[in-house]
């Protein structure tokens, strides 16, 4: 054997010695990204070797075109994973990543219905992948499970849901558990399935939910124990992860919940965004639920229509507590309405931990400008960033909450509903247009590289082996160099 051979074997075993754990336990190749956001959701890879130019005629590998759907890329050994809908036809698509061949495809047994709101889809949610399962939620049927050749392992219908915005949440892969979070207007709930038999382990209300869709992270306790920490309406809450239990809460969120959160150094980092009214100065306060009975309830039905609402009260908000869509209000579904007003758009630095209501020991700061509600904050190189919805970028010191910048990318203006992404040290941010801004990870805003690939983009980009995968409303690419 010759010496630099002899060298490479050596250092391809030292690479291997160094790979991270999931937050499940579970080895995690430096070539996967088998969640949505990649490793326990925090949107940062180990990949190297990634470009930071390219576009339809540089660095392109391949182009594979694709039924829409807004799940992003997941990337599992030699293969990608993800979701679409053909028409009416809901999809479940394999493909080989070196090829940008579509090496399986398998119609969900439901047919898609299109969301009330533009910005979702069908295929939204992005499957969770381990050696020998991939497992897909559809909201318009439920979980199903297949094995690597696309076979059907098994198949648990859910639903139907009722979410203002239709669901979203992505399953996640816990041990031996299946962990999805469904949280709706009526009934929302976060359960776990056994992920070789798709009988269910555990399911544990959540009340408090209303409106969201985040994908929950992992943590482990100072005791040992791994909790599946989930933001929701109002709520982050911690639960065991293998009975289901609560065992800490935050108060403080907004009514409406969509990212996943990063963690580092012992916090967590959490924003909400629910309307223009929810931030400070904008509030509305409307009356409770007593006072108003007692002077609006004009035909002393017991219920309140949206013409009894007093003048001060927002009308536009009416549907929002309307949470069975019967068009009048329960006291109890006015109570949410009124606390829907009352919650605050914020980004909060929470500390890890606790027992109980840990709101008043936990939160240890809060900022409350140019929020998102879509898009996912990363916490790369010591800095913490978001970006909002209509493409204001904040950077953060995580420690203090001190803004670092604050702007726009001149040469990527307009929306933002993919969240950002890094590697290889730089960080990657993706406009509705579809153009890929290419950061260092300074807190700076300015930009190395855009990359304009010139096809409307929701899903959240993936990486592994020298390349990113970049889904359009068009198709599939795989840049690298």
């Amino acid at each position: 054997m010759s010496a630099p051979f002899s060298r490479l074997l050596l250092a391809a075993a030292v690479l291997a010695a160094m790979v991270p754990l999931s937050g499940a336990g579970q080895p995690l190749a430096a070539t996967d990204w088998a969640r949505f956001r990649g490793p326990n959701g925090t949107g940062v890879s180990d990949a190297t070797g990634i470009p930071v130019e390219f576009g339809p005629e540089k660095n392109l590998r391949w182009r594979l075109a694709l039924p829409p759907g807004h799940s992003s890329p997941i990337v599992w050994k030699d293969r990608i994973y993800l979701t679409a809908a053909r028409g009416s036809t809901l999809l479940a698509v394999a493909i080989d990543r070196e090829r940008g061949r579509v090496i399986w495809e398998r119609d969900a047994p439901a047919p898609a219905t299109p969301p009330v709101d533009k910005r979702n889809h069908p295929a939204s949610p992005s499957p969770a992948v381990e050696d020998g399962g991939i497992y897909v939620f559809f909201p318009d049927f439920g979980l199903i499970a297949y094995d690597d050749e696309g076979g059907e392992r098994w198949r648990m219908p859910l639903g139907p849901f009722n979410n203002i915005y239709g669901m979203g949440a992505s399953p996640i892969i816990v041990g031996d558990l299946v962990v999805l979070v469904c949280d709706q207007s009526l009934g929302s709930f976060i359960m776990a399935v056994d992920k070789r038999t798709g009988l269910e382990r555990w399911r544990t209300a959540r009340p408090e939910a209303k409106s969201g869709h985040s994908t929950p992270v992992l943590w482990t306790s100072p005791e040992g124990e791994e909790q599946i920490l989930v933001p929701g309406s109002f709520l982050l809450t911690a639960y065991a992860a293998r009975t289901g239990e609560r065992r800490w809460w935050v108060r403080g969120l907004s009514f409406e919940m969509k990212s996943t959160p990063p963690m580092a150094d012992g916090v967590i980092f959490v924003n909400g965004y629910g309307a223009p009214q929810n931030d400070p100065g904008n509030k509305v306060v409307v009356p409770s639920a007593d006072e108003i009975w007692r002077t609006a309830d004009l035909d002393r039905n017991g219920l309140l229509s949206r013409a009894e609402l007093p003048p001060r009260a927002p009308r536009f908000w009416f549907d929002v507590g309307d949470l069975d869509h019967s068009g009048e209000l329960t006291r109890e579904e006015y109570e949410y309405y009124r606390a829907a007003l009352d919650s605050e758009n914020g980004m909060l630095a929470i500390r890890l931990g606790g027992s109980g209501d840990m709101t008043e020991q936990s939160v240890l700061w809060k900022y409350q400008r140019s929020v998102p509600q879509l898009p996912s904050p990363i916490v790369y190189g010591g800095v913490l960033y978001m970006v909002n919805d209509t493409g204001i970028v904040t950077t953060f010191d995580p420690k203090t909450g001190g803004v670092i910048r604050q702007g726009r990318f001149t040469g990527a203006l307009g929306d933002y509903y993919a969240s950002p992404v890094a590697a290889d040290g730089h960080l990657f941010f993706t406009s509705l247009r579809g153009v890929v801004s290419v950061l260092r990870p300074d807190g700076s805003l300015d930009a190395l590289h855009y990359n304009d690939l010139a096809e409307d983009t929701y899903a959240t980009p993936a990486f592994a082996d020298g390349t990113i995968y970049v889904r359009t409303v068009e198709a599939l690419y795989a840049f690298g160099r």
